[in-house]
């Protein structure tokens, strides 16, 4: 599978990861039976409410912080762990728990950031699922603002980031003019704890 970033990073994109019809089952199921929230988060010392639902699944005793809030895991539903079963053998990782963003129009976003918290350890390993409505995801060299990346993340699709990725290579997923429907992604990631190792 060919490296996408042509430096200091690794990302490999398996479209088609999901048949279409798992993919419509599972994005049903995440709709239907996640506790989806919408939380504050702290932005350039403002709160404001997030452009788009969450959700923390995983593991007992891995909350995870970001952007000023800090996510209770919830436990492991059977769908989630289908998904995370699948991607375990192409990712070479056991992943403990996964944040679930449920975008439900154009308007719901995420800007550019990075997933360098210190919880994921030095070179974090994030496995990205996404359902639903196709949407652009961007990536952008955090030194070289100019060197940019684009893909279309798909139905079913499966995004793999590792290596050195999250130190020099910051994503989002912007806004859309057109009208678009509801995309659901999950983040996999390893928790790690203060002495970067597994509990």
């Amino acid at each position: 599978m060919e490296n996408l970033l042509p430096k200091e990073g690794e990302v490999y994109y398996y479209p088609d990861f999901f048949s279409k019809d798992e993919s419509d089952q599972l994005f049903r199921q995440l709709q239907e039976e996640v506790n989806w929230k919408q939380e504050p988060i702290k932005l350039f010392g403002k709160e404001i409410m997030q452009p788009r639902l969450t959700a923390w699944y995983g593991e007992e005793n891995k909350p995870y912080s970001y952007s000023g809030i800090t996510m209770t895991p919830e436990i492991w539903t059977h769908p989630l762990l289908i998904i995370k079963k699948r991607i375990e053998s192409i990712s070479g990782i056991q992943f403990t728990s996964a944040l679930l963003n449920y975008y439900r129009n154009q308007q719901d976003s995420m800007g550019w950031h990075r997933d360098n918290e210190k919880e994921l350890g030095p070179n974090p390993i994030i496995g990205s699922v996404s359902f639903g409505e196709n949407r652009e995801f961007q990536f952008r060299h955090y030194r070289d603002k100019q060197l940019k990346k684009t893909l279309l993340l798909t139905h079913g699709s499966f995004l793999l980031m590792k290596g050195s990725t999250q130190h020099f290579w910051e994503h989002s997923l912007p806004k859309r003019s057109r009208t678009m429907s509801g995309r659901i992604n999950l983040t996999f990631r390893k928790i790690l704890n203060q002495n970067n190792s597994s509990v």
